[in-house]
């Protein structure tokens, strides 16, 4: 019988908003690490994706995407 491994609330969370950087990347034609960077300069990670998970993630795909460029060209501008 094959076992089901059961991730934390955590693991969860940080595959969520790893799938967020991917997915702006993607959108962008940028690479993950520069999308992470950015990110995690203006604090969108910690500051927004992280505490606004439950909201989030209920959303599609695309509208998760949009909603990511639109923040961090807008967090980045207020620099």
């Amino acid at each position: 019988m094959e076992q089901l491994i059961e991730l934390s609330q955590t693991e969860i969370k940080l595959a969520f908003v790893a799938s967020c950087i991917e997915g702006t990347a993607r959108a962008l034609g940028k690479s993950y690490q520069e999308v992470f960077e950015r990110m995690k300069r203006v604090e969108m990670i910690s500051n927004y994706i992280w505490p606004n998970y439950e909201m989030l993630h209920t959303e599609s795909r695309e509208n998760v995407t949009n909603n990511m460029i639109e923040y961090l060209t807008m967090w980045e501008a207020k620099q």
